[in-house]
């Protein structure tokens, strides 16, 4: 065991779980953290987070709790909340000086931010990282194998970080451009619907693969655009993660779109849902935030009208193919 230290993990849905089943394994004594007194009590008392990982039994070292308290001792945070919430959860939480790891992947609606950006504004103190990569919660609760990266400009938080969860079923590799990992994490999900739309409408595998690998250029354009660098774009938190999401049948955002592409209205295929669908917010937040960079997001821009009802599938398709020719 690697790990030896104590580990709060907040936000108890099935990846905030997954991590403090792999913090755990690591070796650390963890906190998991929910909002809700009441499904923390639950999770705390059957060992299992039934919701969201149903006949998972929880490690023995999880200690479940909605009191904000319990998170004093632990020197390292996993911040595993939807990145909607992550501005109104550390809002209420208080400032214990541990180190901050998101493991959220969006771009906040209305002040168009990454996680950490969001983190930079509350918590200007902290030193903090991003945890990203190909990774299905269910996967990694059981311990199956499993890699992902840990971004940071700070070369101590990112040997800390996989020293406190790296095991040897779960490969951390450091990274030092947190921007295009955040950018990665974000655009993939917004890929991920329009990959889901192309097979739910019966349009062929080509065209998911076509449109994949022009989802892949335009996550490397606007990493760059942002201070990123291109080639992060074809590691774990970008080719990896768009690979898995966009093919994976346990993937959120792809099985939405899917329903879409069958003509679901998008109120009826969320209402069915248990976990979020992070490309649902973050498609139109992503697409205003590369226009104010200058960046052109044609499948964003289409998902985002997807969502909106501004455009049936057939139609987003036909606009996409009706772009110039140019060079690849």
């Amino acid at each position: 065991m690697q790990g030896s230290g104590r580990i709060a993990v907040l936000g108890a849905g099935a990846w905030g779980t997954a991590l403090a089943q792999q913090a755990a394994r690591a070796g650390n004594d963890v906190t998991l953290w929910a909002r809700d007194a009441a499904r923390a009590a639950a999770i705390q008392a059957g060992r299992e987070n039934a919701r969201y990982l149903p006949g998972l039994a929880l490690h023995p070292a999880i200690q479940v709790t909605a009191d904000p308290a319990a998170l004093a001792g632990a020197d390292l945070w996993l911040l595993v909340v939807p990145a909607q919430h992550l501005r109104a959860t550390l809002e209420a939480l208080p400032d214990t000086g541990a180190k901050l790891v998101v493991c959220a992947k969006g771009v906040e609606r209305g002040t168009l931010l990454l996680p950490l950006e969001i983190l930079e504004k509350l918590r200007p103190a902290a030193t903090t990282a991003v945890l990203s990569g190909p990774n299905f919660a269910h996967e990694v609760a059981k311990g199956l194998p499993a890699a992902a990266v840990i971004a940071s400009r700070d070369v101590g938080l990112r040997a800390l970080a996989a020293e406190r969860l790296g095991t040897a079923g779960f490969r951390l590799y450091g990274g030092d451009d947190p921007m295009g990992v955040q950018v990665g994490g974000a655009a993939k999900n917004v890929i991920a619907i329009a990959a889901g739309a192309v097979i739910g409408a019966g349009l062929g595998e080509n065209a998911r693969a076509a449109l994949v690998t022009r989802g892949l250029a335009e996550l490397s354009r606007l990493a760059v655009a942002l201070g990123g660098r291109a080639e992060t774009a074809a590691g774990l938190s970008g080719l990896g993660d768009l690979l898995l999401t966009t093919t994976g049948p346990g993937s959120r955002n792809t099985s939405l779109g899917m329903e879409l592409g069958r003509g679901v209205g998008l109120e009826a295929a969320l209402a069915t849902r248990v976990g979020v669908a992070e490309g649902v917010a973050t498609a139109p937040a992503l697409v205003a935030r590369a226009a104010a960079a200058g960046v052109e997001l044609p499948i964003g821009a289409a998902v985002a009208d997807l969502l909106a009802g501004k455009l049936t599938v057939a139609e987003a398709m036909g606009r996409l193919l009706a772009r110039p020719r140019r060079d690849e």
